[in-house]
């Protein structure tokens, strides 16, 4: 992919993960609760995960506008999406009650710790400048 277009790609990409994070992930949890969220309820659980997504998803926002000056938010934002996911696909393939999270915010983890960590890496153009 050439700089332009990874760049282009990552910033596409950090706007859509960070509105997603700020206005999406409290929909879905009312929509699809079995796929986003996990049981028993617990409100308090909920609401701090949410402000935490939240938070994340402003800041993944500004870091779209330069990407280049946010590589350590990008990876941050990457790795841990990566992990949180994993961690949480362990658990559910050992607890039944949990299996539909493993299409819901399972794979969404995954793939956003995936792609993030695709297009944050820095193109050999710019890493020999």
């Amino acid at each position: 992919m050439q700089t332009s277009s990874q760049d282009k790609a990552l910033r596409i990409t950090l706007m859509a993960v960070g509105i997603v994070y700020v206005f999406g992930l409290y929909p879905m949890t009312v929509v699809w609760p079995d796929g986003f969220m996990w049981m028993p309820r617990q409100a308090e659980y909920e609401q701090m995960i949410l402000a935490t997504f939240a938070v994340l998803g402003v800041y993944l926002m500004i870091a779209s506008r330069a990407p280049s000056e946010h590589r350590s938010l990008i990876g941050f934002a990457a790795w841990s999406s990566l992990v949180h996911g994993l961690v949480m696909l362990v658990q559910a393939l050992r607890d039944p009650m949990e299996r539909a999270n493993m299409y819901g915010d399972i794979p969404a983890l995954i793939v956003v710790g995936v792609v993030l960590l695709v297009l944050n890496r820095p193109s050999a153009q710019r890493a020999t400048a």
